[in-house]
């Protein structure tokens, strides 16, 4: 929301800087995002001017050389190309210093050999339309020589307000005025909604047109009056200032009026050409599912039944809270105008908006949900200025079609509870008066000032419901950035101070988890929860049923992640895009699951504390892709690819770090290379995946090599040994090696093997490191050849050649089991 300063100073003017009111606001609640420059940098140079006189070019037929008085007794010689330029008009001058919109400093010129002192005007040039054809000729009685700031404000300075969407009154300029009267104490102009039209017009309204309702739930209020003798034309250069400063772009004096009033009181309106509504009468209903209608941006849309349209008795005439249609267009040939201001349901605006992908500042702030009693502040603005500005009648009466959804709203405030939830004295009547400026309606509720009984008004009904909502209200008006004092929590007396604010132990291994992989060269990413509907399948795992989001922002965000992959994916591709040489991402982060979380999980399972079971499922987990190698490549050789055993690396790695048993099993993913992937258990339990990205997947990605793993942070942790720390006394006593060579199936894996040998091993075998597989004419075809190195150590002594030829015997016996045999 652009927030003009002169209009917002015409109805709170705090006498602040720029600068100093963007602090106030900002810190209490209203966030300004930038301060911009709206026309001129500066007004120095820009006056008001009266042309005396206009004669012809002696050398040139398009150009006229006139005489302005710019000034008590001081008239310059200007040089103008206007064709609608004339004696005795007011214009806007720029005088020889003065800086342009566009940043180009005027100065004095010749003009075909005549001398020109300024420059007339255009609105172009004033930076308040695209009319470039003559100059604007000013309607004021103000005399040659005034600023013309005081006039037309030509340099502005605008503030860039990021509203929230519990606060849709900030959408209207008014309404933010109410706010800086509210933090500062500045002086607030009444209300411009105080003042009606006086209704001159034939008959009454209902005699013009009819409106029904048929959906009352979806539109709680339509209102609707009447305009007759209406003279279209372009609005005042006040009118189009401000709405250039806002961001919006002037058109006619009657969808002008519309954006005024909607800008100044966060209430949308509509203007319909009354004769172009077929059969005199408006319907709003919801619309028959594939029903199109051509809308005023000229795209022709098809709507489904969950949307509302806006109807005569022939047709859809507009989007309800979105856009209009083409069909009841205000158009220069317009003379009756009726003139909507309704109230929508804000959930099914903003759902209809998003299916449509069509965003207007109707539907912004109508989804934010408004009050019906905005309507009519928004009639009374808007039939003024109809009647001022376009020369028209209002006719007697309004259509009002209210279904009463909203009874007034009360709500209790002790401020016993403001200091004690705010840990600061606010006396009541300090509550009190903040709370009036924000137009609450404060009253003794029980005959003292300790418990008040506040009335909340319409603007912010949907967002204040509950004491705490009130002591938020007196808090942030009061200052809490200034007025709260820094103190520590308070702690129970004798309480254990060891540890007061300590990480638990899943924060503490899931951020040693992270480090590792940090330290191991990987960039930690953050991908989008939400993701598009075949997300799953893209991964070729079609049997996913991911949960779906109600209110998407689009539809390739409609959907909760199940998988870290696919967003690592996206990001590997955009960086690699972009000219990145080597990459390697990792993600510690949640996917969601449609089925409910184990309750004996911890909340890295997804179990969470509460007294009903959550709908779904929130694992965290760590995945990481790698692409084409981990490390740049070095004198010595090119770095090591980004294969399986790079991968396997990595999880080792991990969970080495945290001593976490892990065991692999060979197994099969639809997106993962066929043979190049594997499970991955941690103490036991199933926890994830490893494996080269199957060619199909990167040939459709774009990819180069690469692999990736995904990994449940739940069993991670829980099959950690850290925090039961164990130790041994260091020995003296030697150890004995033994190289064996053990040929199986080569369906056998290496992780059978090594089980087995562990197994006949027992307590003096102390590790067993494969180090060479051999497949070739020297073993039999199907079998492989697997060496190991095998190291017997006892703590109390030095062992045998007995005892270890009796380990050995035993582990030829176990390798019996998976089919092995030591090869001679």
């Amino acid at each position: 929301m652009r927030i003009p300063i002169s209009w917002l100073s015409e109805y709170c003017d705090p006498g602040l800087s720029a600068e100093e009111l963007t602090e106030r606001l900002s810190m209490t609640g209203t966030e300004v995002e930038r301060i911009a420059d709206a026309g001129a940098p500066s007004s120095d140079g820009f006056v008001v001017g009266h042309v005396e006189a206009v004669d012809d070019h002696p050398d040139a037929d398009r150009l006229r050389v006139c005489s302005v008085v710019v000034g008590e007794a001081e008239s310059r010689t200007i040089v103008c190309g206007a064709p609608n330029v004339a004696a005795g008009q007011t214009v806007a001058v720029a005088l020889p210093g003065a800086v342009m919109p566009d940043g180009t400093k005027l100065g004095e010129a010749k003009l075909r050999g005549v001398k020109s002192s300024g420059m007339i005007l255009s609105e172009r040039e004033l930076e308040l339309g695209d009319d470039h054809g003559g100059i604007a000729v000013l309607e004021t009685d103000t005399g040659p020589g005034t600023p013309l700031q005081d006039v037309v404000p030509v340099s502005d300075t605008v503030l860039e307000v990021e509203v929230t969407p519990n606060r849709p009154d900030c959408f209207g300029i008014y309404g933010v005025a109410r706010e800086v009267h509210a933090i500062t104490g500045a002086e607030l102009a009444p209300a411009p909604w105080e003042a009606d039209a006086e209704a001159t017009g034939e008959g009454k309204a209902s005699d013009y047109a009819t409106v029904d309702v048929e959906v009352p739930d979806l539109c709680p209020r339509f209102t609707a009056r009447v305009f007759t003798d209406v003279e279209i034309g372009p609005s005042p250069l006040w009118l189009k200032q401000r709405l250039a400063a806002a961001g919006q772009r002037p058109i006619n004096n009657v969808v002008d009026i519309t954006n005024y009033v909607m800008l100044l009181t966060a209430q949308p309106l509509h203007a319909f050409d009354l004769d172009e509504i077929r059969g005199g009468g408006l319907v709003v209903r919801r619309a028959v599912e594939g029903e199109t209608m051509t809308t005023l941006d000229d795209v022709e849309r098809s709507f489904d039944s969950e949307a509302v349209l806006v109807c005569d008795k022939e047709g859809p005439s507009g989007i309800a809270g979105i856009m209009g249609g083409q069909i009841s267009e205000v158009s220069e040939g317009t003379t009756r105008v009726l003139l909507e201001v309704a109230t929508w349901d804000g959930p099914n605006i903003l759902t209809t908006s998003g299916k449509l992908g069509l965003r207007s500042e109707a539907s912004t702030r109508f989804e934010k949900q408004l009050h019906p009693d905005l309507a009519m502040r928004a009639q009374r603005i808007a039939s003024r200025l109809m009647v001022e500005l376009c020369g028209a009648r209002l006719v007697p009466g309004t259509i009002d079609v209210d279904a009463g959804a909203y009874p007034p709203r009360g709500v209790e405030l002790r401020t016993e509870r403001v200091s004690s939830l705010l840990g600061m004295d606010i006396p009541a009547e300090q509550a009190r008066t903040y709370l009036e400026r924000l137009a609450f309606g404060p009253q003794g509720g029980d005959g003292s000032v300790e418990r008040l009984a506040v009335e909340v008004p319409a603007d912010r009904y949907f967002d204040v419901t509950r004491e705490v909502d009130l002591i938020e209200e007196v808090g942030r008006v009061h200052g809490i950035d200034e007025n709260l004092e820094a103190t520590l929590p308070s702690r129970p007396a004798g309480a254990d101070e060891v540890g007061a604010g300590a990480l638990l132990r899943h924060q503490r291994l899931l951020r040693r988890a992270e480090d590792v992989l940090r330290d191991a060269g990987l960039e930690e990413a953050i991908t989008w929860t939400f993701v598009a509907p075949d997300a799953s399948a893209r991964l070729g795992v079609d049997d996913e049923q991911p949960i779906t989001v109600h209110n998407p922002l689009s539809e390739d965000q409609s959907v909760m992640r199940t998988s870290l992959l696919g967003g690592l994916i996206d990001a590997a591709v955009l960086n690699l895009s972009r000219g990145a040489v080597r990459v390697s991402l990792f993600e510690s982060a949640r996917v969601y699951l449609p089925e409910r979380p184990p309750t004996d999980g911890g909340v890295l399972d997804g179990h969470f504390a509460g007294h009903r079971p959550p709908p779904a499922r929130e694992p965290h987990r760590l995945a990481a892709i790698v692409c084409e190698t981990l490390a740049h490549p070095s004198w010595r050789g090119e770095a090591a690819a980004a294969d399986f055993y790079l991968g396997k690396g990595l999880v080792e790695l991990l969970c080495g770090s945290l001593r976490a048993p892990l065991e692999w099993r060979a197994a099969e993913r639809p997106f993962l290379h066929p043979g190049r992937a594997a499970e991955l258990l941690v103490g036991g339990r199933l926890a994830g995946w490893l494996g080269e990205l199957h060619p199909r997947l990167r040939e459709a990605a774009d990819l180069p090599p690469a692999v990736a793993f995904e990994l449940d942070a739940g069993p991670l942790v829980a099959a950690s040994a850290e925090g039961a720390e164990i130790y041994e006394d260091l020995t003296s006593y030697p150890a004995v090696w033994e190289d064996i060579a053990v040929v199986v199936d080569s369906s056998v894996s290496a992780a059978e093997v090594r089980e087995a040998i562990r197994e006949g091993g027992g307590e003096l075998l102390r590790s067993a490191r494969i180090f060479d597989v051999y497949e070739g004419e020297q073993v039999s075809a199907g079998q492989r050849s697997l060496a190991l190195r095998l190291e017997f150590r006892a703590t109390d002594r030095t062992l045998t050649d007995e005892e270890v030829a009796d380990r050995r015997g035993r582990i030829v016996s176990a390798l019996d089991r998976v089919g092995g045999s030591l090869r001679g």
